[in-house]
C-alpha cells in the first residue's frame, strides 16, 4: 500500500485552514487552532487513531467559534479523502465503544463513498471550557460531507460533559484506526461488492 498523507489548505474570507495527516502515523499531533479544548479533543484523535496530525487555523474568533470549528471538519475530512484514495485494502468498516469514569460512547464508521451523520449526544451543560457543545455537531458534519463517510455517533451515558466529549472523539479516533487499516486478505481489493467506494451510490 502506497504512503497514506495528504495536506489540504482552505482559504475563505472567514477562515484560513491548513490540514496534513498521515494515516499511518504515530499519534503524534501538532495543532493551533486558537481554540484550546477542540485542540484537546482533536489530540485525543490522533493519539487513539494512530494518525498523525497537523492543523493551523485562523478564524474569525472574535465573532464565535463556528466558521472555523466547521471549516477545520470540512478540510480534514478533504485531507482524510485525499490520504486514503481508492480505499482498496482497507477494512473500510471500523467500531469502538469508549469509556471515561461514568461516561460511554460508542463510535461506528463506515469509509462508505456516502456522507451521513447520525450524532446522538446529550451533553449535560453547553459549554466546556468556553466552548459551545452545538460545535462538536457542526465539526463532524462538515467533516462527513468531506470525506464521505458514514458516522453513527452515541453517547450510551455519562454526566460529565467533558468526559462525555472525550469519549466521543476517543472513539471516533479508534474506530477511524480500524477502518483504515489494511486488511492483508483485501490487499489489491476494495471491500465493496460495486467495485467501488468513490461513488455516492455504492453500497
Amino acid at each position: 500500500m502506497s504512503e497514506r498523507r495528504a495536506t489540504v489548505e482552505r482559504n475563505t474570507l472567514e477562515t484560513k485552514i491548513r490540514v496534513s495527516v498521515n494515516l499511518d502515523g504515530t499519534g503524534h499531533s501538532k495543532l493551533d487552532t486558537g481554540l484550546p479544548f477542540l485542540e484537546h479533543m482533536l489530540d485525543q484523535v490522533a493519539r487513539h487513531g494512530l494518525i498523525d496530525l497537523e492543523i493551523h487555523a485562523d478564524g474569525d474568533l472574535h465573532i464565535d467559534a463556528h466558521h472555523t470549528v466547521e471549516d477545520i471538519g470540512i478540510t480534514l475530512g478533504q485531507a482524510l479523502a485525499r490520504a486514503w484514495g481508492d480505499k482498496k485494502g482497507v477494512r473500510r468498516y471500523g467500531h469502538s465503544y469508549v469509556p471515561l469514569d461514568e461516561a460511554l460512547s460508542r463510535v461506528v464508521i463506515d469509509l462508505s463513498g456516502r456522507p451521513g451523520l447520525e450524532m446522538f449526544v446529550d451533553f449535560t451543560r453547553g459549554q466546556i471550557g468556553g466552548f459551545d457543545v452545538d460545535l462538536f455537531y457542526e465539526f463532524f458534519q462538515g467533516l462527513v460531507n468531506h470525506a464521505m463517510i458514514t458516522v453513527h455517533i452515541d453517547n450510551l451515558r455519562g454526566k460529565n460533559a467533558h468526559h462525555q466529549a472525550e469519549t466521543v472523539f476517543k472513539a471516533f479516533g479508534r474506530a477511524l484506526r480500524v477502518a483504515v487499516e489494511p486488511d492483508p486478505r483485501m490487499d489489491g481489493v476494495t471491500p465493496s461488492t460495486k467495485g467501488t467506494l468513490t461513488e455516492a451510490d455504492n453500497s
